[in-house]
């Protein structure tokens, strides 16, 4: 049961919404359930002996009459709206059913408390089998406001309550962190459009996308434009500073043909202006990244700062938890638009569900995950993937998703806890997807029998409480390839497995083998270390001078450009 609480200042037009067809003709039988005097309030959806238009001015009388006798102290948004609908699924409710839900809401919002006859007035109207809403005006018969803070708050506790009392589907408790959820006009567009997802989707999506790719705000507001994405600043008067941003997807418009705006808070709240500077770098102050001459590089550093993201997340300092969940947040945008193959579709649904963990009502330490976001900043203008990494750097990933989903759901964070779940399952997908054929090639190319079998010495003597599983785990032959690669690239084999096992314990691991693997192929190849500070000792660039240009955001093709035109 989803109660959805906004406020307004238009009573009337709220109510011939209410009372009338619909945007769909999807009313087909408006009446009230419940009111603060059902005797008081005229219905017009049963009183066929007037006119809607005559019923609708006459309930609009009654229902904002506190606030017509302040005169001319009207109060702004004075308009209190709350519609409840029921989880697809659930049976449909009786009107007494619903009665009880709307008196139980608006008793627990403090609109109208139980027994105080001063209370705001109030209707609940049901017009569809699975919803009603409830409009009140938030004057009280004795000129005071009521004391609705944090309603919708308590109005989800309450729908919880109910949801198990009558029996209903039992949804996960949010902490008003959540983006808007689309209208039903929004919705009902899309549909005529023939879009899957509203405006409103598509460019909390993109916005995402671009944010986790550029460098400073006005890199934002650019590579938005180049997307045929409008863009509407709002300047401070005094300095002349943007204080404020909307977005218009392209080619959506009004009636009147005007651009349809969405500010960045409306989005999604980590989208406002200010919410974007705690993690973009101050314009002024920016220095572009140098950009690594070895393609490895960005895939290295990214996997570094996932693994120290999981170390932050089981330590007790909160701030620097949630801030590392906001970069991987980010980290996986730009994984999946650094990432080629069929698998790819899987990561950029993991960057859109994760979009829900990423924040909650703890206030994120932004400044404790720069690693982690100039990291995932630098793979956003890699060239390409330099084999095996991409996919050590996909194992990283699935396992501090469900690491994310632990942290959330230990601290009650219910909706953040099931959409880390949810990420956490598209990435085992597409891990699965691109790990299958990589095994398969790596076994392929196992090494003679004599290198396997110094191989298994070296794993016995540095793993012995592990090195049955690892050696009878079916993929120990492609570990014999990875550890020959890495002997090759310069690495003592003993030490090496000793430090890859300390990363994290084995004992849960259900194939030591295949995470050793990844951990492995995640190394860096110690002769290009050598030769790299060589170069450096020269006095010989090992960077590009060349800034790439700015990245094209990942789910953004050119044929989704003109989804609204």
């Amino acid at each position: 049961m989803v109660p959805d609480v906004s406020t307004g200042s238009d009573s009337r037009g709220l109510i011939a919404y209410l009372f009338g067809p619909g945007r769909r003709d999807e009313h087909t039988n408006p009446h009230i359930v419940a009111a603060w005097d059902m005797a008081g309030a005229p219905d017009p959806g049963r009183d066929p002996a007037a006119t809607y238009s005559q019923l609708a001015r006459r309930l609009d009388h009654h229902v904002d009459l506190r606030t017509r006798e302040l005169g001319g102290k009207k109060p702004p948004q004075h308009v209190w709206h709350c519609p409840v609908r029921t989880a697809p699924g659930d049976r449909y409710l009786s009107d007494a059913e619903w009665a009880e839900v709307a008196r139980r809401v608006v008793h627990a919002t403090g609109i109208a408390p139980n027994g105080d006859e001063k209370a705001c007035r109030w209707i609940a109207v049901r017009h569809a089998d699975d919803h009603i809403h409830i409009m009140a005006t938030t004057v009280r018969a004795d000129g005071r406001r009521p004391r609705t803070h944090q309603d919708g708050r308590r109005a989800q506790a309450e729908c919880r309550r109910i949801e198990t009392e009558f029996g209903l589907r039992r949804l996960k408790s949010g902490d008003l962190t959540a983006p808007r959820t689309p209208t039903g006009a929004e919705r009902a567009k899309a549909e005529r459009q023939g879009q899957t997802v509203t405006a409103r989707q598509w460019l909390r999506e993109r916005a995402y996308a671009v944010a986790a790719a550029v460098h400073n705000e006005a890199d934002y507001f650019t590579v938005l434009q180049s997307l045929g994405i409008k863009v509407k600043t709002r300047l401070g008067p005094e300095t002349g500073d943007v204080i404020g941003y909307s977005l218009a997807a392209p080619g959506d418009t009004n009636s009147a043909g005007e651009p349809v705006w969405y500010g960045g808070s409306k989005l999604a709240p980590d989208l406002s202006i200010n919410r974007l500077r705690e993690h973009l770098p101050d314009q002024e102050m920016t220095d572009r990244p140098r950009y690594a001459a070895d393609p490895a590089e960005p895939w290295e550093h990214t996997i570094t700062a996932i693994q120290m993201a999981h170390s932050v997340l089981d330590s007790d300092d909160d701030a620097a938890a949630q801030g590392h969940l906001a970069a991987f947040g980010d980290a996986l945008y730009n994984i999946a638009s650094s990432t080629s193959g069929p698998h790819r579709a899987e990561l950029r649904a993991a960057a859109m569900a994760f979009n829900r963990a990423r924040r909650s009502a703890t206030r994120a330490d932004h400044q404790a995950a720069t690693a982690l976001r100039q990291a995932a900043t630098e793979l956003a203008y890699a060239s390409n993937e330099p084999g095996g990494l991409a996919i050590a750097l996909l194992f990283a990933t699935v396992h501090l998703a469900r690491a994310a989903a632990t942290w959330h759901e230990q601290r009650g964070h219910e909706q953040q806890a099931a959409a880390a779940e949810e990420a956490f399952l598209h990435l085992h997908a597409g891990y699965q997807q691109a790990a299958a054929p990589a095994l398969a090639e790596l076994a392929h190319r196992t090494p003679r029998a004599a290198t396997a079998s110094r191989f298994e010495q070296d794993v016995r003597a540095a793993l012995p409480d592990h090195a049955d599983r690892i050696l009878t785990d079916p993929t120990w032959t492609a570990l014999t390839t990875t550890l020959a690669q890495a002997e090759t690239a310069g690495h003592n084999l003993r030490r090496l497995l000793t430090e890859v096992s300390a990363q994290r314990e084995l004992d849960s691991a259900e194939r030591p083998a295949e995470v050793l693997n990844w951990r492995i192929a995640a190394q860096p190849n110690r002769r290009t270390q050598a030769a790299r500070r060589q170069s450096a000792i020269n006095g010989t660039s090992v960077r590009s001078a060349t800034p790439h240009p700015p990245a094209t955001p990942v789910t953004t093709r050119p044929e989704e450009r003109s989804r609204h035109r």
